[in-house]
């Protein structure tokens, strides 16, 4: 089949970045609808292939797709633009809605609104644990793992990164000892059956620029380390190496590293630097952050945009004069360092890491990691219930009621989470006028 031309390519990746609501998974199903199914694009196995790689990796397995598989049809600048497109649209709405949020969030049919989402958010963030706990939690060691991170965060207050090291000492030991309890578990399989080749079909050679090269591996590897070195030692030098942007550009960069499992297991380690070390935003803001996440397209962890953003705006980086342009700044800053590792390591890794795919050895520490991933969101619902449940110390009703509901149409009837929060927002403003 002829190659993709480069303007189709680009178009669909910033359509894409449009429309892809309902988390990485639906963001990965309906690439494959698309890409898969209707262009013809790439083949199931290549597919799935790169899909596989990309879960291996801390960051959004949703936004790497779609840079690997751009690199795979035009080189570098393919995978870099197909990323940037992809995320663009969900980072330019998530900061006019911070802007709205911080400038007109006080008024009192949007504070019920909110107060309506936020039981939402609960029931959201359980579903979550529910959903990562079955595909992940296999055996008693792995569900072991799991409750100590649970323990471990939640009554202890361990570092997050703490919790990833011990998971994955755990798998490395237990590959040696027991290594079929901590065999991968399956991706995202699929059974259907597809006419006709692909662009990238199963027996297409790898395209010369996507073959493993210490060199090119090294380059690219440089490259991106020097490109995050060389934005923060701007933003040190302009503001401070204590400053607000300097600090939220070396956090958020470990925040990328950290973030196996998706967004739901990097945020608790969000929350406990940016709520509660840095104060750059409240518990009731992070909690609001998660609805407006879910509720916007692009990448989940896209988030991290919002705290930027009410960081920049609370603290008055450039004065009171200019809170958006400093909540502008955060916001780009948050997501500049959270979403440049994804770029570097498909640009520089794959085919690296790809080879040791198979290997329980290498697979086993990454497996224990998402065991105990599911621990570390478990905490993460019980920390947002805590302040949605109880806030200001005192039992919330009707907050209790909406969250018992959305649950329960979350797990038992699988009401989507856009459809799930427009109901609960719609409750909690009934609810607002009604006590008015």
């Amino acid at each position: 089949m002829p190659p993709i031309p480069f303007r189709d390519a680009l178009l669909f990746w910033f359509k894409l970045g449009f429309i892809s609501f309902g988390g990485p998974a639906g963001q990965i199903a309906l690439m494959h609808s698309e890409l898969v199914e209707r262009r013809r694009w790439i083949s199931e196995q290549r597919f799935l292939h790169a899909l596989n790689y990309c879960m291996l990796l801390p960051g959004p397995e949703a936004t790497q797709l779609a840079v690997y598989i751009g690199w795979l049809l035009h080189r570098t600048l393919g995978g870099i633009l197909a990323g940037l497109l992809f995320i663009l649209p969900s980072l330019l709405l998530l900061i006019g809605l911070s802007w709205i949020y911080l400038a007109w969030g006080h008024l009192p049919a949007i504070a019920g609104i909110m107060a309506g989402i936020k039981p939402a958010v609960v029931a959201i963030v359980i579903g979550a644990a529910w959903r990562i706990g079955s595909r992940t939690l296999r055996n008693g060691a792995l569900a072991a793992i799991a409750a100590l991170a649970f323990i471990a965060i939640a009554a202890f207050d361990v570092p997050f990164p703490l919790i990833v090291l011990a998971a994955a000492t755990a798998g490395f030991i237990g590959a040696r000892l027991a290594p079929d309890r901590f065999h991968p578990g399956g991706g995202h399989p699929t059974d259907r059956k597809h006419d006709g080749p692909a662009v990238i079909d199963d027996d297409t050679p790898t395209p010369a620029h996507a073959r493993f090269s210490l060199r090119r591996l090294l380059k690219a590897a440089c490259i991106g380390i020097l490109l995050m070195l060389g934005a923060w030692l701007a933003l040190a030098a302009l503001y401070g190496v204590d400053g607000a942007l300097a600090r939220m550009g070396w956090f958020f960069t470990k925040a990328a590293l950290m973030s196996f499992g998706g967004a739901y297991a990097v945020l608790p380690y969000v929350v406990q630097g940016a709520v509660e070390k840095y104060g750059w935003l409240s518990a009731a803001q992070m909690i609001d952050a998660l609805a407006l996440g879910e509720t916007t397209p692009g990448p989940l962890i896209m988030i991290v945009a919002f705290v930027g953003f009410v960081g920049g705006w609370t603290h008055a980086l450039f004065g009171p004069a200019a809170l958006p342009l400093a909540g502008i700044a955060g916001a780009l800053v948050a997501a500049l360092f959270t979403f440049l590792p994804s770029f570097v390591f498909i640009l520089a890794g794959g085919p690296l890491v790809e080879s040791g795919r198979g290997n329980v050895r290498l697979t086993a520490p990454l497996t224990a990691i998402s065991a105990a991933v599911v621990g570390v969101v478990a905490s993460l619902a019980a920390f947002f219930g805590q302040h949605v449940f109880f806030a200001g110390g005192q039992l919330q009703p009707a907050a209790i009621a909406i969250g018992l509901a959305a649950s329960v149409a979350l797990l038992r009837y699988r009401v989507g989470p856009i459809s799930l929060i427009a109901a609960c927002a719609l409750a909690g403003l009934v609810l607002s006028y009604w006590h008015a």
